[in-house]
């Protein structure tokens, strides 16, 4: 039986110079909604572009990390690990 994997993603947009968080199983399909802008919450921050992904067997620790994310802390810890990616996208 092949289990589901959870993958937290951070996208950034290119717009508003912002990040967007979230979670999914598919993480292609999701992709593909926010760039074609099918999903309401980033049509309007579009173009985005993936900065970082996680995966996990648990949809609780997923969840518990998308939130952790969405924090102020949490946006410095991103900031602080994606820091030489978010410096060649801001230039």
């Amino acid at each position: 039986m092949k289990k589901l994997l959870y993958c937290v993603y951070v996208l950034f947009s290119l717009k508003d110079k912002l990040f967007y968080i979230g979670y999914t199983t598919n993480l292609h399909e999701r992709l593909t909604s926010h760039i074609h802008g099918s999903s309401k919450a980033t049509e309007p921050r579009r173009p985005f572009t993936l900065l970082f992904c996680e995966y996990y067997l648990s949809i609780h620790d997923a969840t518990r990390r998308e939130k952790y994310f969405k924090t102020t802390s949490g946006k410095k810890t991103l900031r602080l690990m994606l820091r030489d990616s978010l410096t060649s996208l801001i230039k």
